[in-house]
Protein backbone atom coordinates (compact mmCIF):
# COMPACT_ATOMS: atom_id res chain seq x y z
CA UNK A 1 0.00 0.00 0.00
CA UNK A 2 1.30 3.24 -0.84
CA UNK A 3 1.01 5.87 1.21
CA UNK A 4 1.78 9.97 0.82
CA UNK A 5 3.03 12.12 4.49
CA UNK A 6 2.32 15.42 4.92
CA UNK A 7 5.31 17.26 6.78
CA UNK A 8 7.84 20.09 7.20
CA UNK A 9 10.89 20.39 8.49
CA UNK A 10 13.39 23.27 9.60
CA UNK A 11 15.87 23.00 6.96
CA UNK A 12 19.46 25.08 8.59
CA UNK A 13 20.49 21.70 10.51
CA UNK A 14 20.20 19.47 7.31
CA UNK A 15 22.14 19.38 4.06
CA UNK A 16 18.82 19.41 2.16
CA UNK A 17 16.18 17.09 1.62
CA UNK A 18 17.80 14.29 -0.59
CA UNK A 19 19.99 11.82 1.07
CA UNK A 20 23.99 12.08 0.30
CA UNK A 21 27.23 10.40 2.00
CA UNK A 22 28.84 12.08 4.54
CA UNK A 23 25.73 14.60 5.57
CA UNK A 24 22.67 14.65 7.17
CA UNK A 25 19.73 15.13 5.56
CA UNK A 26 16.13 15.05 6.26
CA UNK A 27 15.51 12.02 3.94
CA UNK A 28 17.78 9.74 5.29
CA UNK A 29 16.37 10.96 8.99
CA UNK A 30 13.17 9.70 7.93
CA UNK A 31 13.77 6.65 6.40
CA UNK A 32 15.83 5.73 9.76
CA UNK A 33 13.46 6.78 11.56
CA UNK A 34 10.23 4.76 9.72
CA UNK A 35 12.21 1.81 8.99
CA UNK A 36 13.25 1.72 13.02
CA UNK A 37 9.56 1.69 13.60
CA UNK A 38 8.23 -0.50 10.95
CA UNK A 39 11.07 -2.91 11.19
CA UNK A 40 11.81 -3.51 8.10
CA UNK A 41 13.93 -1.21 5.25
CA UNK A 42 11.76 1.45 4.06
CA UNK A 43 12.44 3.83 0.96
CA UNK A 44 10.93 7.24 0.75
CA UNK A 45 10.60 9.69 -2.33
CA UNK A 46 10.38 13.29 -2.13
CA UNK A 47 7.90 15.73 -3.90
CA UNK A 48 11.60 17.29 -4.84
CA UNK A 49 14.87 18.31 -3.21
CA UNK A 50 15.87 21.16 -1.24
CA UNK A 51 19.04 22.82 -0.84
CA UNK A 52 21.59 22.58 2.28
CA UNK A 53 19.59 25.44 5.01
CA UNK A 54 16.15 25.72 3.44
CA UNK A 55 12.97 25.11 5.13
CA UNK A 56 9.55 23.54 4.03
CA UNK A 57 6.72 24.29 6.22
CA UNK A 58 4.87 21.77 3.23
CA UNK A 59 6.28 18.63 1.83
CA UNK A 60 5.26 15.51 0.60
CA UNK A 61 6.94 12.30 -0.06
CA UNK A 62 5.56 8.11 -0.66
CA UNK A 63 6.41 5.05 0.74
CA UNK A 64 5.23 1.62 0.00
CA UNK A 65 4.38 -0.36 3.36
CA UNK A 66 3.66 -3.69 3.07
CA UNK A 67 2.44 -4.69 6.56
CA UNK A 68 -0.69 -3.46 8.00
CA UNK A 69 -0.87 -0.24 10.23
CA UNK A 70 -3.11 -1.20 13.31
CA UNK A 71 -1.17 1.31 15.43
CA UNK A 72 -1.08 4.99 15.45
CA UNK A 73 2.05 5.64 13.58
CA UNK A 74 1.42 9.42 13.26
CA UNK A 75 2.04 10.03 17.20
CA UNK A 76 4.92 7.79 17.15
CA UNK A 77 6.98 9.06 14.13
CA UNK A 78 6.33 12.44 15.84
CA UNK A 79 7.51 11.31 18.63
CA UNK A 80 10.70 9.80 17.10
CA UNK A 81 11.57 12.41 14.88
CA UNK A 82 14.08 15.38 16.08
CA UNK A 83 11.76 19.04 16.49
CA UNK A 84 12.53 20.15 13.29
CA UNK A 85 10.82 17.93 11.11
CA UNK A 86 6.75 17.11 11.92
CA UNK A 87 4.35 15.25 10.10
CA UNK A 88 1.34 16.30 10.04
CA UNK A 89 -0.71 13.51 8.18
CA UNK A 90 -0.55 9.59 6.27
CA UNK A 91 -2.56 9.25 3.42
CA UNK A 92 -3.27 6.05 2.24
CA UNK A 93 -3.59 6.54 -1.24
CA UNK A 94 -5.11 4.47 -4.49
CA UNK A 95 -3.03 2.72 -7.12
CA UNK A 96 0.86 4.46 -7.31
CA UNK A 97 1.09 7.72 -7.18
CA UNK A 98 4.05 9.42 -7.34
CA UNK A 99 5.18 12.02 -4.88
CA UNK A 100 7.48 13.88 -7.43
CA UNK A 101 6.55 13.52 -10.79
CA UNK A 102 2.56 14.02 -9.98
CA UNK A 103 3.18 17.28 -8.39
CA UNK A 104 1.42 20.19 -11.08
CA UNK A 105 2.48 23.06 -8.92
CA UNK A 106 5.26 23.80 -6.23
CA UNK A 107 4.94 27.29 -4.62
CA UNK A 108 8.39 29.09 -2.38
CA UNK A 109 8.86 32.07 -0.15
CA UNK A 110 11.37 33.77 0.63
CA UNK A 111 11.87 36.34 3.51
CA UNK A 112 13.77 38.90 3.96
CA UNK A 113 14.62 41.29 7.38
CA UNK A 114 16.95 44.17 7.12
CA UNK A 115 17.45 45.13 10.54
CA UNK A 116 19.32 42.48 12.95
CA UNK A 117 16.92 40.29 14.69
CA UNK A 118 18.03 37.44 16.50
CA UNK A 119 14.34 35.64 16.39
CA UNK A 120 13.90 36.02 12.63
CA UNK A 121 17.74 34.72 12.03
CA UNK A 122 16.89 31.65 11.46
CA UNK A 123 13.43 31.77 9.79
CA UNK A 124 14.15 34.64 7.37
CA UNK A 125 17.29 35.95 5.99
CA UNK A 126 19.46 38.94 6.88
CA UNK A 127 20.46 41.38 5.03
CA UNK A 128 21.17 44.80 5.93
CA UNK A 129 20.16 47.06 3.25
CA UNK A 130 18.93 50.74 2.60
CA UNK A 131 17.48 52.51 0.22
CA UNK A 132 16.08 49.50 -2.04
CA UNK A 133 14.26 50.75 -5.17
CA UNK A 134 11.24 48.50 -4.22
CA UNK A 135 9.58 49.75 -7.90
CA UNK A 136 12.47 48.48 -9.58
CA UNK A 137 12.62 45.34 -8.17
CA UNK A 138 8.49 44.65 -8.40
CA UNK A 139 9.36 45.71 -12.30
CA UNK A 140 11.69 42.44 -12.94
CA UNK A 141 9.56 40.06 -10.99
CA UNK A 142 6.41 41.17 -12.85
CA UNK A 143 8.96 40.20 -15.91
CA UNK A 144 9.22 36.28 -14.89
CA UNK A 145 5.56 34.63 -15.94
CA UNK A 146 6.41 36.19 -19.05
CA UNK A 147 9.16 33.81 -20.09
CA UNK A 148 9.31 30.43 -19.61
CA UNK A 149 13.62 29.61 -20.33
CA UNK A 150 15.63 29.58 -16.80
CA UNK A 151 18.79 28.58 -17.86
CA UNK A 152 20.46 31.79 -17.09
CA UNK A 153 19.16 31.74 -13.52
CA UNK A 154 20.65 27.83 -13.12
CA UNK A 155 23.92 26.52 -11.94
CA UNK A 156 24.30 23.37 -13.82
CA UNK A 157 21.82 23.95 -16.98
CA UNK A 158 23.20 21.27 -18.45
CA UNK A 159 22.16 18.51 -16.79
CA UNK A 160 18.71 18.97 -17.52
CA UNK A 161 17.14 17.75 -20.70
CA UNK A 162 15.78 21.37 -20.85
CA UNK A 163 15.50 24.26 -18.16
CA UNK A 164 12.02 25.26 -19.08
CA UNK A 165 9.64 26.26 -16.26
CA UNK A 166 6.07 27.08 -16.07
CA UNK A 167 6.16 30.34 -13.97
CA UNK A 168 2.69 31.05 -12.72
CA UNK A 169 2.93 33.60 -10.48
CA UNK A 170 5.77 35.96 -9.56
CA UNK A 171 5.44 39.02 -6.77
CA UNK A 172 7.15 40.59 -4.11
CA UNK A 173 5.74 42.57 -1.29
CA UNK A 174 7.23 44.89 1.84
CA UNK A 175 6.00 44.99 5.18
CA UNK A 176 3.97 48.95 6.25
CA UNK A 177 7.82 49.54 7.82
CA UNK A 178 9.83 48.82 4.50
CA UNK A 179 12.21 46.88 6.47
CA UNK A 180 10.81 43.01 5.43
CA UNK A 181 9.87 41.42 2.25
CA UNK A 182 8.68 38.21 0.91
CA UNK A 183 9.44 37.38 -2.67
CA UNK A 184 6.53 34.58 -3.81
CA UNK A 185 6.95 32.32 -6.82
CA UNK A 186 5.06 29.57 -8.01
CA UNK A 187 5.90 27.06 -11.45
CA UNK A 188 5.87 23.44 -11.92
CA UNK A 189 9.02 22.76 -11.44
CA UNK A 190 12.49 24.81 -10.10
CA UNK A 191 15.89 24.24 -11.67
CA UNK A 192 19.14 24.30 -9.21
CA UNK A 193 19.17 27.37 -7.07
CA UNK A 194 16.59 28.95 -9.12
CA UNK A 195 14.85 30.23 -6.91
CA UNK A 196 17.97 31.77 -4.60
CA UNK A 197 19.77 32.77 -8.11
CA UNK A 198 16.00 35.08 -9.18
CA UNK A 199 16.34 36.47 -5.57
CA UNK A 200 20.12 37.76 -5.74
CA UNK A 201 19.46 39.26 -8.80
CA UNK A 202 16.26 41.02 -7.81
CA UNK A 203 18.46 42.66 -5.08
CA UNK A 204 20.75 43.55 -7.16
CA UNK A 205 18.44 45.64 -9.34
CA UNK A 206 17.22 47.20 -5.66
CA UNK A 207 20.61 47.97 -5.07
CA UNK A 208 21.39 49.82 -8.48
CA UNK A 209 23.82 46.91 -9.60
CA UNK A 210 21.67 45.60 -11.90
CA UNK A 211 19.36 47.04 -14.13
CA UNK A 212 15.90 46.40 -16.06
CA UNK A 213 17.20 46.05 -19.42
CA UNK A 214 20.09 43.83 -18.23
CA UNK A 215 17.84 41.63 -15.65
CA UNK A 216 15.34 40.89 -18.92
CA UNK A 217 18.58 40.21 -21.31
CA UNK A 218 19.10 37.38 -19.27
CA UNK A 219 15.36 36.15 -19.58
CA UNK A 220 16.02 36.78 -23.29
CA UNK A 221 19.18 35.47 -24.07
CA UNK A 222 19.47 33.04 -21.77
CA UNK A 223 22.65 34.14 -20.52
CA UNK A 224 23.97 35.76 -17.05
CA UNK A 225 24.68 39.42 -17.74
CA UNK A 226 26.59 40.15 -14.42
CA UNK A 227 27.15 37.37 -12.37
CA UNK A 228 25.75 36.87 -8.28
CA UNK A 229 26.09 34.35 -5.66
CA UNK A 230 22.69 32.40 -4.54
CA UNK A 231 20.96 34.83 -1.94
CA UNK A 232 21.14 33.11 1.24
CA UNK A 233 19.11 29.42 1.66
CA UNK A 234 17.71 30.75 5.29
CA UNK A 235 14.76 32.58 4.12
CA UNK A 236 13.84 30.07 1.29
CA UNK A 237 10.43 27.74 1.71
CA UNK A 238 9.20 25.77 -0.39
CA UNK A 239 5.72 26.67 1.07
CA UNK A 240 2.75 24.62 -0.91
CA UNK A 241 2.95 21.58 -3.03
CA UNK A 242 0.00 20.89 -5.32
CA UNK A 243 -1.36 17.35 -6.80
CA UNK A 244 -4.55 16.91 -9.14
CA UNK A 245 -6.02 14.67 -6.49
CA UNK A 246 -4.54 16.31 -3.33
CA UNK A 247 -4.46 20.28 -2.21
CA UNK A 248 -3.80 20.48 1.48
CA UNK A 249 -3.35 23.97 3.22
CA UNK A 250 0.54 24.01 4.88
CA UNK A 251 -0.15 23.43 8.60
CA UNK A 252 2.92 25.35 9.89
CA UNK A 253 2.26 28.63 12.32
CA UNK A 254 5.49 30.71 10.82
CA UNK A 255 4.42 30.45 7.43
CA UNK A 256 0.54 31.30 8.05
CA UNK A 257 1.84 34.09 10.43
CA UNK A 258 4.39 35.40 8.10
CA UNK A 259 1.99 35.45 5.25
CA UNK A 260 -0.29 36.78 7.60
CA UNK A 261 1.44 39.73 7.81
CA UNK A 262 0.22 43.13 6.61
CA UNK A 263 2.18 43.11 3.37
CA UNK A 264 1.91 45.63 0.62
CA UNK A 265 1.82 44.18 -2.79
CA UNK A 266 4.51 46.69 -4.04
Amino acid sequence: MRYFFHIAYQGQYFSGWQKQPGVKSVQEVIEQTLSKILKSPIAINGCGRTDAHVHASQFFFHADIEKDIDFDLLYILNKALPYNIAVFDIIKMEGKPHARFDAVQRKYDYFIHTYKDPFLSTQSSFYQLNNLDFDKMKAVVKLLPQYKDYRAFCTHPDKYEHTICNVMEADLFVNPKGDRLRFHIASNRFLGKMIRIIMGKILMVGKGELSFDEFESELITLQSSKLSLPAHPTGLYLSKVTYPYLNLEPRTEFINSAQGINWISI
